[in-house]
């Protein structure tokens, strides 16, 4: 297998990124390599993948302009740029929503206020969620219970503001993942007792389960949707309180893979990695 660049984090998250480097060092061997996303691209990859560039959301002027050089000189990452520019901004859910994608009712508040809250609460009920719409790892996202203010450090920011979903408690929240295209394997990632946040720094942990035949295709339905082809996926996903399975997340630049937790031990990832690069060559 020719060599494939994982580009990393700029060593704010060192314990995770060193994690995960070891379980795809363990699938891909000695073709994978290392650096941070912030540092030039000296060698001539067969492929690049920025799937430990997590941070990256809080230097967003340095990101833009690394998805316009690797563009611009033709680097062969994936996912595609565009795909990534377009994926960057949580506000993608209404692109996915405009094409018939089942996805949580989500507003957006261009500098949020108490107004925007109140608004919301009346449309989504007494208990809201807001985020960023550029954001990853539950930075800078707040539950806000009944007579909450908005928080201080993102007041008069733009911010998204979803419901709260009762399921994510209840039952969890499915992560889908697909390689090339085809479906790999499922996990159901569940808050800690009082959290809403199921991840791992949070006290969140990951069950590997079957993936529901409505996820699938809530999560296909996703992919079709988005405007390019993506060459791994992860599609996260809750239940609304009519049962019916809406899109949270569609993870398209630095998902964790959670490979472990594939029945193939992440073969199918590998195997579509290898193909990239002979059909590149």
């Amino acid at each position: 297998m020719a060599s494939i660049c994982v580009l990393t984090s700029d060593g704010r998250f060192e314990e995770f990124v060193s994690r995960a480097a070891e379980e795809l060092r363990a699938r891909l061997g000695d073709a994978v390599h290392f650096q941070p996303w912030t540092a030039p691209l000296v060698a001539d990859y067969g492929l690049v993948l920025p799937l430990l560039a997590w941070g990256y959301q809080s230097r967003g002027s340095e990101w833009s302009a690394a998805l316009d050089a690797w563009e611009a000189a033709g680097i062969p990452i994936a996912n595609p740029v565009p795909l990534m520019r377009w994926n960057t901004d949580k506000r993608y859910l209404f692109d996915l929503e405009a094409k018939g994608v089942p996805v949580i009712p989500t507003a957006f508040a261009p500098a949020l206020s108490e107004s925007d809250i109140s608004d919301a609460r009346a449309r989504f009920g007494d208990t809201v969620i807001v985020k960023p719409p550029v954001s990853g790892g539950a930075d800078g996202t707040y539950r806000l219970a009944p007579g909450d203010p908005v928080p201080a450090d993102v007041a008069g920011s733009p911010m998204l503001i979803q419901p709260m979903m009762a399921a994510i408690a209840t039952e969890g929240e499915y992560s889908l993942f697909y390689f090339g295209g085809a479906f790999s394997h499922a996990i159901l990632k569940v808050p800690s007792a009082g959290d809403f946040r199921v991840q791992e720094q949070f006290g969140g942990r990951e069950i590997t389960v079957e993936a529901p035949e409505d996820a699938r295709a809530v999560a296909e339905e996703a992919l079709r949707a988005a405007p390019g082809e993506a060459l791994y996926a992860r599609i996260d996903m809750v239940r609304g309180a009519d049962g019916a399975l809406r899109l949270m997340e569609l993870e398209l630049i630095e998902p964790s893979l959670f490979l472990s937790h594939a029945p193939d031990g992440g073969k199918l990832f590998a195997d579509t990695l290898s193909a990239r690069l002979t059909s590149a060559r």
